[in-house]
């Protein structure tokens, strides 16, 4: 009997020592699962505030970005407004300019009929003086608010200042060349004010034709030394 009573005792020992161990494991076990918990929360927290940085400066970052494009724009618009304004200034008499011209070319046109080598009265010699007192003031006048001819006569054709009324045949000059002015062009600083109406220099058709002739016969003397230019051709 009582080592039966011993038996029984062992097996309750072994029993409880088992379940001891495993409350034990299971106590481990939680620990760990709440251990884990907690690092998964602490990983999620650092994620969190990395993404709200990462956000804060790209934020930041498109902030710097407008207001660099803004500032750029705001310096365009001012260079933009200091032109025009420059530009009020210096061409915002031009029509008044174009309409003071004609009385310039008329006060020309009267000093140029006038015959120099004829002896005047004295009258009328006063009065050449006087006009050409106007004429002196008139060009001094259009100078200060930069005013200036264009020069033209035998300078090359240039339609963006020059506007062709007639052909003039000469053989001693080449073709496109300014020989007579008909009404004097001006420019209004680096504007066309008003082109100048000139005469350009043609050549004569029997001119033409000789010069045509003898660029014929040179290309057939250069065919003729040198024939294999032609067949490359």
């Amino acid at each position: 009997m009582e080592k039966d009573k011993e038996k029984n005792k062992d097996e309750v020992n072994e029993i409880n020592q088992s379940e001891n161990l495993e409350d034990i494991n299971e106590e481990n076990i939680n620990e760990k699962n709440t251990e884990a918990k907690e690092e998964k929360e602490e990983f999620r927290e650092e994620d969190a505030e990395e993404t709200e940085e990462e956000k804060l400066k790209n934020e930041i970052k498109t902030l710097k970005e407008e207001k660099i494009r803004l500032l750029a724009e705001m310096e365009n618009l001012r260079k933009r407004f200091d032109r025009e304004k420059i530009d009020s200034i210096k061409f915002g008499s031009i029509n008044f300019a174009r309409d003071i011209l004609s009385p310039g070319d008329n006060l020309e046109r009267a000093l140029s009929a006038i015959n120099k080598e004829e002896d005047h009265p004295e009258s009328i010699k006063n009065l050449i003086e006087g006009l050409l007192m106007v004429k002196k003031e008139l060009s001094s006048a259009l100078e200060k608010n930069g005013i200036t001819k264009i020069d033209t006569l035998n300078k090359k054709f240039d339609p963006n200042l020059h506007q062709a009324m007639m052909e003039i045949e000469n053989n001693e000059l080449d073709e496109g060349v300014v020989v007579q002015e008909i009404q004097t062009g001006y420019m209004m600083y680096d504007r066309l004010l008003r082109p100048a109406m000139v005469g350009v220099s043609k050549k004569t058709k029997q001119e033409s034709e000789s010069a045509r002739d003898q660029d014929s016969k040179s290309d057939k003397k250069n065919i003729e030394k040198d024939p294999e230019n032609l067949e490359k051709n």
